[in-house]
């Protein structure tokens, strides 16, 4: 089979099949002991593999972040609970529910971003380190990091907001008595 610009691989594939049954003295029922391939089917078979994998990989991603939401959200309830004798005195005192709720929702930012940032220093550490090893070339994409962290505020945001509306919702009197 002799390659001309402009073939048209359907025609090589089949001329190739042809051949290759002769060769191996095939009989005309019989079904094909080879397989024929061309770079555009296994491109479309590595496409297929990578969009399942980003696929998978981002369920996962969605996962941690629900789970890590629901730590914060744990973690700011029992934060409003241990002080509520002290939200009980700065109501009392004047502050405003959206004060108190602004209070909150920054402790809860706080504690998503300074977690996401730990995450991307782990992963950046785990790259550096596992890079030479796997032979394979390092790029940092500040975007990629940026928006990672903007994910871990917004998580602080969604999950520290219910915490911080029951601590702002708290009534003094009540909350001064608390023990």
């Amino acid at each position: 089979v002799s390659m001309r610009d402009g073939a048209d691989a359907s025609r090589v594939t089949s001329a190739l099949t042809s051949l290759l049954r002769d060769r191996r003295k095939l009989a005309d029922g019989a079904d094909n002991n080879f397989n024929v391939l061309d770079t555009a089917q296994l491109a479309q078979t590595l496409s297929g593999t990578t969009q399942l994998m980003t696929s998978l990989l981002g369920a996962v991603a969605a996962v941690s972040l629900l789970v890590g939401g629901i730590g914060i959200m744990n973690i700011m309830l029992v934060s409003v609970t241990e002080r509520t004798r002290e939200i009980g005195v700065r109501l009392a005192i004047g502050a405003l529910e959206g004060e108190v709720l602004l209070q909150f929702l920054i402790e809860a930012v706080v504690l998503a971003a300074a977690g996401g940032l730990v995450g991307v220093l782990l992963a950046l550490a785990a790259t550096l380190a596992l890079s030479p090893l796997m032979q394979l070339p390092f790029l940092f994409n500040p975007g990629i990091n940026a928006l990672a962290l903007f994910f871990s505020a917004a998580i602080g945001v969604i999950f520290g907001y219910f915490p911080a509306r029951r601590a702002a919702r708290l009534d003094p009197i009540e909350a001064l008595r608390h023990e």
